[in-house]
């Protein structure tokens, strides 16, 4: 291969989700199958580079100064859902169950890996639970020593001035999943986290 494909081929491996063999095949799709699609995707991510920030209210993708959910008046104000990125707000967005606003962290704390309060969008959190009429915090972080570590900070740090309910979503075996497949993690997440059948 010449210098020039395995440059391309080194950055997309850098990208997450992709190895060796899937940044090999994009850079071979890009430049021999389908290079007329090349100026297109330059153009897309040059113009995503420009447009693209985060919303300056919940940490999220937007064009403006606020994302389509934060600009969106029909949605409950009282309820903040907190996740960890971007793909998780989308996720439980997708899932229609949720008409509150999002707060996205961008990251959790983990001390082995450097990640401090600091480091994520946790200041703007605590202006938000001062400023805006927020009364119910629902923490949508992963079930790992991580992200327990995050809610407890953020329990820990909330506003003492302000009685703000925290709730924590529940974690438990998947739709269509079985016991006898389930890690020791999830069965235990899903016993803490039954409630009444009738």
């Amino acid at each position: 291969m010449t210098p020039a494909f395995e440059k391309l081929q080194k950055y997309f491996k850098q990208l997450p989700g992709l190895g060796f063999r899937s940044s090999e095949r994009i850079a071979l799709h890009l430049l021999v199958e389908k290079p007329e699609r090349l100026p297109q995707l330059v153009a897309a991510l040059l113009e995503a580079a420009a447009l693209v920030r985060r919303c300056t209210r919940c940490g999220n993708l937007a064009e403006g100064a606020l994302c389509a959910i934060c600009a969106d008046e029909k949605r409950d104000r009282a309820s903040l859902c907190v996740v960890e990125h971007v793909p998780d707000l989308v996720a439980i967005e997708r899932s229609g169950a949720f008409r509150g606003g999002y707060h996205v962290l961008h990251g959790k704390l983990s001390p082995m890996l450097g990640v401090g309060p600091a480091d994520l969008n946790l200041e703007s959190l605590r202006v938000r639970i001062e400023s805006e009429a927020v009364t119910e915090i629902i923490l949508a972080l992963p079930n790992d020593v991580e992200g327990e570590a995050t809610c407890h900070y953020i329990t820990e740090h909330l506003p003492q001035e302000r009685t703000v309910k925290t709730t924590r979503i529940g974690f438990g075996l998947p739709s269509g999943g079985g016991v006898l497949y389930a890690d020791a993690v999830t069965l235990k997440s899903a016993l803490e986290g039954r409630r009444g059948y009738r």
